[in-house]
């Protein structure tokens, strides 16, 4: 598959700023729709555009320079019963993103992931500016789990163009008669120049680690639900791990800061040797680590591009699990975008009944002790970077997102 090739010498500009809408949600899409906010950026002063870029995110888009309309990352959660509290919260929002829209109509609408509001908000602008182009980003993964009827035909009728990131998700919306550009992944951007041996070296230097330290990072919340749900389970297994391996050291960056005393309380409870570390030390923690487990996620590919093994796992509310499987009937191969690549078993995965404290920390221990499985880790980490695609991802997707915006602005002109 191969990218579609952008003629940018030939977009002409409007008389005022382009105004792009970005909408999104989840820790995840923020930092996303961080990076696709400075190469929209970049992209527009390099061709010499005026843009005004808002959106409905987090702080990490607001850092990066969009105007923020409204907090949506403080909201997310995945699961029937776990979305309940936060629906007061979530129409607020919307009404929000509406008013915004009413009153700077825009000349692009970018949806990243985060596909109920999405899908909202893109209805809404199919009916209140029908003229408008949607670019969904990131696509919600329908080509690999089994979904409600009517999700993809949900998709189709918001979004004039995929940005997709994944190969198989090209194809598949492709398939289904959407005008589709696969750019690859953005994380590609952010480690172009990554060198693990030097970044373990450095972090553990910064985070005051001596090289001979085993570390394990745990990462287990960037939703309120998953300190529930997820964390007991990881601190568990974390605790077996530390029984076989006394010299263990755990990191906890955290999501939010707000998650601190409840990470902190939680490593005294289980009695882990280790600390909990900000968010922006994250990637340090990272970097530092032997090993990490982790819920599934965005993250789960950064440790891959890190080549740091990992462990992963999720649980949800019970019920919300039983509705899933046996009412909605939903399935997956895979849950980890690590294994998501190739639909092949990368790394370990262990979903809600499979994840018990024994059976992730046993492999936790293997992983920690075998060599050759550390090495296969590494190598299938090295297979699936190549079907990543290659650097300048974000900058391919700014200059579609671009390319629409001065046609609609253009056409408005008329």
């Amino acid at each position: 598959m191969q990218y579609n090739d952008l003629d940018t010498t030939s977009l002409t500009t409007s008389k005022r700023a382009l105004r792009v809408f970005i909408h999104t949600g989840e820790v995840s899409g923020d930092m996303q729709g961080s990076l696709l906010v400075e190469a929209i950026e970049h992209q527009a002063a390099k061709q010499g555009i005026a843009i005004e870029i808002a959106a409905m995110g987090g702080s990490r888009m607001a850092a990066s320079g969009a105007k923020l309309i409204g907090d949506t990352v403080s909201i997310s959660s995945i699961g029937f019963l776990e979305a309940l509290p936060h629906l007061m919260a979530a129409l607020k929002l919307n009404r929000q993103a509406k008013q915004h829209l009413k009153a700077s109509p825009p000349d692009v609408v970018v949806l990243i992931d985060y596909m109920g509001p999405n899908v909202a908000i893109g209805k809404f602008v199919r009916r209140q500016f029908p003229k408008v182009p949607i670019a969904y980003y990131i696509a919600p993964h329908l080509w690999v789990w089994a979904t409600l009827p009517g999700d993809t035909a949900k998709i189709l009728s918001v979004a004039d163009r995929i940005l997709a990131i994944f190969p198989g998700e090209a194809r598949y919306y492709q398939e289904k008669g959407a005008q589709v550009s696969w750019v690859g992944h953005p994380l590609l951007d952010r480690f172009a120049d990554y060198s693990p041996e030097l970044a373990k070296q450095n972090a553990r230097q910064q985070l005051g680690l001596a090289s001979s330290d085993r570390i394990v990072t745990l990462l287990p919340a960037s939703r309120q639900q998953e300190l529930t749900y997820v964390l007991p389970i990881m601190f568990a297994a974390a605790q077996q791990l530390q029984a076989q391996l006394p010299q263990l050291k755990f990191l906890v960056p955290l999501a939010r800061e707000a998650f601190r005393e409840t990470v902190e309380t939680a490593l005294q409870n289980y009695g882990l040797v280790g600390q909990a570390v900000a968010q922006d030390e994250q990637m340090l923690a990272i970097s530092a680590a032997d090993l990490a487990i982790t819920k599934s996620g965005t993250t789960n590919l950064e440790i891959a591009l890190m080549d740091v093994p990992q462990v992963v796992m999720y649980r949800l509310n019970r019920l919300s699990a039983w509705l899933a499987e046996f009412v909605l009937k939903f399935s997956a191969a895979y849950v980890s975008p690590v294994n998501l690549v190739n639909m092949e078993p990368v790394v370990p995965e262990f979903v809600q009944w499979d994840a018990t404290p024994e059976a992730i920390s046993q492999t936790a221990l293997n992983l920690l002790n075998n060599p050759d499985q550390r090495q296969k880790m590494l190598e299938g980490y090295r297979t699936m970077r190549q079907h990543l695609g290659s650097v300048g991802v974000c900058d391919r997707a700014a200059n579609e997102i671009l390319e629409l915006a001065i046609n609609q602005a253009n056409f408005a002109e008329i």
